[in-house]
C-alpha cells in the first residue's frame, strides 16, 4: 500500500493485513462493495455495540452486495477472541503498526481520564464493488450509525 492517505472518490490502492479467518487482501473483495470499520478496542462497550450492529445487520449488508471488515490495532489473538465470543460473521484486520490507520487517516490524540494518548478515532469507510472510496463517516457515533451506512450501501446498487 503507497504511504499516500485515501482519498474520497479516489481508488484505494490494494494492500493486505493480517486478519481473522484468513488474511485480508483488498483486491479479493472486488465486484462486491465492502465497508471497512476502524474501532479502538476489543471488548468495550462501544466497540462491542457497534460489531455487534454489524453482526445483527450482516445479512442486509449481504442483500447489498456488501462485506464488512473490523478494524483495531489489537493482536489477532484479542480478535480471534472477540469475533468468537460475538459470533462475528466477518473478519477482523490486526493493525498492531498502524499500517492501514495511517493510510486512512484515523489515529487521532485523545483525552482518557485526562491524560492525551494516541488511538483509532472511529470511523467508517464505503468502497464500492471498483475499489473506490465512496463515503467516510469520521469521528462515529454508535447508536443510530449503522442503518445510514446499510442505507448508502443500498444506493449503491441502483
Amino acid at each position: 500500500m503507497s504511504e499516500e492517505t485515501v482519498q474520497l472518490d479516489q481508488i484505494i490502492p490494494d494492500f493486505t493485513a493480517e486478519a481473522t479467518v484468513k488474511p485480508f487482501k483488498l483486491s479479493d473483495y472486488k465486484g462486491k462493495n465492502l465497508i471497512i470499520y476502524f474501532y479502538p478496542k476489543d471488548n468495550t462497550p462501544g466497540c462491542t455495540a457497534e460489531s455487534i450492529d454489524f453482526r445483527e445487520y450482516y445479512p442486509e449488508f449481504q442483500k447489498a452486495n456488501t462485506e464488512i471488515v473490523g478494524l483495531s490495532r489489537d493482536s489477532m489473538r484479542s480478535h480471534e477472541n472477540f469475533a468468537k465470543k460475538f459470533d462475528l460473521p466477518f473478519p477482523l484486520i490486526s493493525d498492531p503498526e498502524e499500517t492501514v490507520c495511517n493510510r486512512f487517516n484515523v489515529m487521532k490524540t485523545k483525552i482518557r481520564y485526562g491524560k492525551p494518548g494516541r488511538g483509532i478515532e472511529r470511523s467508517t469507510f464505503l468502497i464500492d464493488r471498483n475499489g473506490k472510496l465512496v463515503k467516510e463517516w469520521r469521528g462515529v457515533k454508535v447508536a443510530g450509525h449503522i442503518e445510514e451506512i446499510l442505507e448508502a450501501a443500498r444506493q449503491l446498487n441502483k
